[in-house]
Formats: structure tokens, C-alpha cells, sequence
């Protein structure tokens, strides 16, 4: 069944043409992964899907509603989230704060049971949930992102560049949860540079160059395609 599909979405920033008819779909419980270079559109499309950024044209369909151009908050409270590149965790919060924060969609009632799961599945952040944000290494940091993604308790949840500026033992850390959260029913739409990664985990991916998709097929076929591993796996 697909979850998500997206169909001829164009985006602009001013004059320039950033994501030129771009149309793929992700189907229940899946981890799909968009890569590609620097520059190639693939946080430019997760950020339109998330509505933070309003396309030209095309449609963006979320369990058979439309959802092109509606408000990031509407889009969050149909179950879908977004973890952003970079973290931008809220730097002068605590951690628990920044969790509650990610629960903004949910009834306050539900807040607590929410808390408890994200603190089951990253004891890290329980341990240091009054700390301040922006004291935690940088795989802490990634673990609050995702923390606060999940707050929401998506049944779509999109990353990022979970695996940016991490050691390689925290990168194997990272990808190890987002299967977990994958096989316990969370699909997950994955944008990441380490394709070596993303293809490791993923079912389908579709390679992104310049705006548009150049390939795409199982994640197994596109690691055994040579031009794809010319290209971005070395």
C-alpha cells in the first residue's frame, strides 16, 4: 500500500529550479532512500513534503490525502515527521524540554507515554534529560532530533542526514535504531549521504542528480549498479 506518493513536484527558490518533476512513492513500513551529491535536491523534496517549503506544482499524497502546501504543524498531526539535517535541536533547552516540544500535536495526556518510549529506546537521553541541549556531543544531539521526531508518534518518519558529522561507531549506532524503528511498523523515508549505509537498510531507493531521478529500483539492485557505485559508493 503506498503511504506516500509524490507526483511531478516542481520547486523553486526564486529564479532557480531546484526540483524539476520529481515523483516517486514510499508504501507501508518500507525504508526508502533518496541519494545523491550535494546539491542534488534531496533536502530541498523531504522539506517540501514536510511543508516548510511550498512547491511550484505537482502533488504531494499522504494515505490518500493531499497534503501539497498544507502547514507543517496540519502535516505532523496526520502522522507523518520530519528529523532535519543538521539536528537544529533547541540549543538552550533542556533535552526533556526539547521532547516535550516534538509532542506539541499530541493531547498533553499522552505526553508522558510518549516520553517514556523515546526514553526506552535512547537511555542516553533519559540519563541526561535536564541537561542542555546544546552541551550534548553530537550523536546525543542526533539521538534528541530523532527523540523529538518521534514524539509525535509518526507512522511515517523522515531523516535527514542522520549519519552528518558522526563517528563511524555512532553511525552504526544511528542506523541500528532506524531499523529498529522500521521493523517495529515506522516507515521511514531516508535522505542520506553515506549511500553505503542507506542502501544497506533500505528496500527501494531512487538516485536524485540536479533535481531530477535518474535511477531507481530495489536498494539491492542499485548497489550492484555500476554506475551507481562509480559514482557514490567508490
Amino acid at each position: 500500500m503506498s503511504m506516500l506518493k509524490i507526483e511531478d513536484l516542481h520547486v523553486y527558490y526564486g529564479s532557480i529550479h531546484a526540483i524539476k518533476g520529481v515523483s516517486f512513492e514510499v508504501n507501508e513500513r518500507e525504508i526508502v532512500t533518496l541519494i545523491g551529491a550535494n546539491g542534488a535536491g534531496k533536502s530541498t523534496t523531504l522539506n517540501t513534503v514536510a511543508g516548510l517549503l511550498r512547491p511550484r506544482s505537482g502533488n504531494v499524497t499522504f494515505e490518500d490525502k493531499r497534503i501539497t502546501g498544507m502547514p507543517a504543524n496540519k502535516i505532523v498531526s496526520l502522522g507523518m515527521a520530519l528529523c532535519p539535517e543538521g539536528r537544529r535541536v533547541f540549543q538552550q533547552m533542556s533535552v526533556r524540554e526539547n521532547l516535550e516540544m516534538g509532542g506539541f500535536s499530541r493531547p498533553a495526556s499522552e505526553i508522558a507515554d510518549s516520553l517514556d518510549d523515546v526514553f526506552t529506546r535512547f537511555p542516553r537521553l533519559k540519563e541526561r534529560h535536564k541537561q542542555i541541549a546544546g552541551t550534548l556531543s553530537g550523536g546525543e544531539q542526533q539521538m534528541l532530533a530523532m527523540g523529538r521526531a518521534l514524539m509525535s508518534k509518526p507512522r511515517l518518519l523522515m531523516l535527514d542526514e542522520p549519519s552528518m558529522g558522526l563517528a563511524p561507531l555512532l553511525v552504526e549506532q544511528i542506523f541500528d535504531i532506524i531499523c529498529e524503528l522500521n521493523r517495529a511498523g515506522t516507515t521511514i523515508l531516508l535522505v542520506e549521504q553515506n549511500a553505503q549505509m542507506a542502501l544497506s537498510i533500505a528496500t527501494r531507493a531512487y538516485v536524485l542528480e540536479t533535481g531530477k531521478i535518474v535511477k531507481e529500483g530495489s536498494a539491492q539492485a542499485l548497489m550492484n549498479d555500476d554506475a551507481v557505485r562509480k559514482a557514490y559508493l567508490g
